[in-house]
This record gives structure tokens, sequence and C-alpha cells, in this order.
């Protein structure tokens, strides 16, 4: 079982744009909220999608245009594997490629790397995004995504 607790303490000791940046410590800890949601409901792999939240944004050298900063938070997780924690290959296939190509846009038939993807675009409200319906790649992510819709703002009213 994997101690996660020295990761985080790596991760945030290290993240140059500073922990209230808003793809920092709340960040990751929301994505964890969802993430697990999400894996529990629909049978992810729970230490990937933990992983994925601690590590997605964790290379990030600006809060605004960073294209790069995926594939940077894929290398880091391949440099940390075996030090901080171990996982089969499979897995860790799963995790760096959910790390890398997070920020694309792309939706996964891979329950796992649709749980990563979904968990972080559930947080998109926090920079005043509402995360499009059709970019969710799990059933619980497309539900929780819909609760956390806006109603519309004539909602109730008579025209």
């Amino acid at each position: 079982m994997t101690d996660y607790q020295p990761i985080w303490d790596e991760v945030m000791s290290k993240f140059r744009l500073g922990l209230g940046s808003i793809h920092g410590y709340d960040h990751w800890t929301t994505v964890q909220g969802y993430g697990m949601k999400i894996a529990r409901a629909d049978d992810a792999t729970m230490s990937v999608v933990k992983l994925f939240a601690i590590l997605h944004d964790s290379c990030r050298l600006d809060d605004n245009a960073d294209p790069e900063h995926g594939l940077r938070a894929a290398e880091y997780a391949k440099e940390m594997r075996g030090r901080l924690f171990e996982i089969c290959d499979e897995h860790f296939d799963r995790l760096y490629y959910a790390c890398k190509w997070h920020a694309h846009g792309m939706i996964s038939k891979d329950i796992t790397i649709g749980a990563c993807w979904d968990a972080d675009r559930l947080d998109l409200g926090r920079v005043g995004i509402i995360p499009n319906l059709s970019l969710f790649s799990t059933w619980t992510g497309r539900r929780i995504a819909e609760s956390l819709q806006p109603r519309s703002w004539n909602a109730g009213m008579e025209i």
C-alpha cells in the first residue's frame, strides 16, 4: 500500500507557483476528492487516480498558458516511480498518459484515464469555466458535472 504523504510533501515543497495558486494544493485535493468518488462508482484504479490528482499540475511554470506542463508531470511521475511509489507497468502507463494529455481536451474509453480527466474538469468552475458535458469520459463524472451546472438565469420565471 502506497504512503501518499511523502509524495504530497515533495510535490508541495517543489511547486514553483506557490500552494495558493489556482493550480495548487486546493485544486489537487479537489481533483482527488472528485477522482475518488468517480473511481469508487465506476471501478477505476484508485492508486492511479490519487497519483494523478497530486501530480497532474505539479510541474506548471505558469497559471495561464503552459502547454508542456502535462508532459513534465508525466516525466516527474517517472522520476518518482520506484523512489516514492511502486506501481505496475500497466497502471503506470495509464498515469503517464493521463498526466501527459490531461489538458488537451480529449476523452478516454479507459475508465481510469477518464476518471482522472473528469475529476480535473469538474474543478473548472474555480476559474469561471463551465465544463462541457460532451468532454466527460465517465458516467459518474458526467452526472456530477450535470449537478454542478448553473440553473438557467430565468428558471422559475414566467415569460
